[in-house]
């Protein structure tokens, strides 16, 4: 099945990242902060946070995070390397070090302080 594209991913300028290109991804972005957002199609809470990131995206792009994407349902793998146990997920690295995760999508207040905190523990 095709990848879903989503306005999102463009205005994040979010990558896609496949299980082979996922270590590689993380290692060349290893000095900046870095979310990895997973997600899957048909995933209605998905939806809901791509509607809710595209409509507040100038926040979020202030934060100056390097953002990458996985079709989870394309790439179950990857999913169950970290453990995931449901969608979407979004985790953090810096280092090569996972930071940590949200999940559920907690909606756009919530997830704008998480990575306003996790900023200032990581500055750009």
């Amino acid at each position: 099945m095709a990848a879903e594209h989503h306005a999102v991913f463009d205005a994040l300028e979010m990558t896609r990242l496949r299980e082979a290109t996922f270590d590689t991804a993380l290692e060349s972005s290893k000095d900046r902060l870095t979310c990895v957002f997973f997600w899957g199609h048909d995933c209605p809470n998905c939806e809901v946070a791509k509607r809710m990131l595209l409509a507040d995206v100038d926040p979020v792009k202030e934060l100056k995070l390097t953002w990458y994407h996985v079709n989870t349902y394309e790439d179950s793998e990857l999913g169950t390397r970290f453990g995931l146990f449901g969608i979407p997920t979004f985790l953090f690295f810096h280092q090569g070090k996972k930071l940590g995760k949200i999940t559920p999508f907690p909606g756009i207040d919530p997830f704008l302080a998480a990575l306003r905190e996790l900023r200032t523990k990581y500055p750009a």
